[in-house]
């Protein structure tokens, strides 16, 4: 083999290998600019008008009525899951360090018949679900003895489904039987009928106090791109990439590599609004594998704003998030480059909160 052959060889896996670390890294995510929110942000009025859901901006019956926030697994075994394509609004973030991502889905508008799997609960989403003013359903929850206290404390209202922490919910929940790869675990569900008899059974109250997000008239066809991929590189088998379809103005999700569907409706799960939230991630004591996210919860975090990218209208926008954690209901605040608070596209939106040494991409249509 002669030097040019060598030469050619040398620059073809190059470029290999450049080709691979881009599509691992993605975007540097630290040196994104971060955007100055000046003091503690606060609302005191709807962000919309009476008749339309307060998350979605969508006209709906339950538009004053409390949401539920239900912990969802990402299991491969579990997938696909049910009731995902009718939330409102669908956080994800790592529940071990590293490795396993967990949903929290948020339904307002639309109660699907039967939601599931449900998995347990986690500190992280637990102030999520409450500056929502949501009614937080669960399988359990995390074994950590200061987490234990929270769910015992009263300070949300919840529903576990196992029984042992917070109000005890299993008569409003079932184990129905496995499917395909399905374990034990992934054969938890609820019929919102027997979620809602539960509140009422516990007084909780029914009208929703969470003021909202504002919103924006979704772009004209004609303003659209044909196209857009987002890749959110969480560690496979979770990983997630986002498809814009110009017909829809929406975001037709992928997880691990196959498309997400409903398994209620077999329908794709095409959020309206994709929000990468940056935060910082670590065991959340020394030795444990649940992770601590820095996203201004009361009893964990140091840090309570960050970086964030919005997909909406097929563009990609940069700005901002913030959550006080000073006050455990505190709203999930969203700013563009300006300081001034995102206006989402009337539709679900969906949350993925990665650390900043995971990558997003965004790929233009060209």
């Amino acid at each position: 083999m002669n030097r040019k052959q060598i030469g050619i060889i040398v620059a073809v896996a190059m470029i290999i290998v450049g080709a691979i670390f881009y599509f691992l890294a993605g975007d540097k995510n630290k040196n994104v600019k971060q955007i100055q929110i000046n003091g503690t942000p606060e609302q005191t009025t709807p962000a919309n008008p009476t008749d339309v859901s307060p998350i979605t901006g969508l006209a709906c019956d339950n538009w004053n009525k409390r949401s539920f926030a239900v912990m969802q697994p990402a299991d491969v075994a579990a997938r696909p899951l049910a009731g995902l394509s009718q939330a409102d609004m669908v956080v994800e973030m790592v529940a071990v360090y590293g490795s396993i991502t967990r949903l929290m889905g948020v339904y307002g508008c639309n109660t699907p018949e039967e939601v599931g799997s449900l998995r347990s609960a986690r500190h992280d989403f637990v102030h999520l679900a409450k500056s929502l003013d949501s009614i937080y359903v669960h399988w359990g929850r995390a074994d950590i003895e200061e987490f234990k206290n929270v769910l015992n404390s009263g300070i949300i209202d919840d529903m576990n489904c196992n029984n042992d922490a917070g109000k005890s919910a299993g008569q409003y929940c079932f184990r129905k039987e496995a499917e395909g790869n399905m374990r034990g675990v992934d054969t938890g569900y609820a019929k919102f009928t027997s979620l809602l008899e539960g509140a009422k059974t516990f007084g909780y109250s029914t009208e929703n106090k969470f003021l909202g997000y504002p919103h924006q008239t979704e772009a004209a066809l004609d303003q659209r791109p044909n196209g857009g991929n987002l890749r959110v590189a969480y560690a496979k088998p979770f990983d997630v990439e986002y498809d814009y379809d110009k017909t829809s103005n929406s975001y037709f999700r992928t997880w691990g590599g196959v498309a997400d569907t409903d398994r209620n409706n077999k329908q794709k799960i095409a959020p309206k609004n994709v929000v990468v939230m940056i935060a910082d991630a670590a065991p959340i004591k020394v030795g444990e594998q649940y992770a601590n996210i820095q996203i201004g919860d009361p009893w964990f975090d140091q840090n309570d704003s960050g970086s964030a990218f919005f997909y909406m209208n097929g563009q990609q926008y940069k700005g901002a998030w913030k959550k006080d954690k000073n006050k455990i209901d505190s709203k999930l605040f969203f700013f563009d480059e300006t300081g001034q608070e995102i206006k989402f596209v009337p539709g679900q939106i969906w949350i993925d909160i990665i650390d900043p040494g995971q990558a997003l991409r965004w790929t233009p249509a060209a």
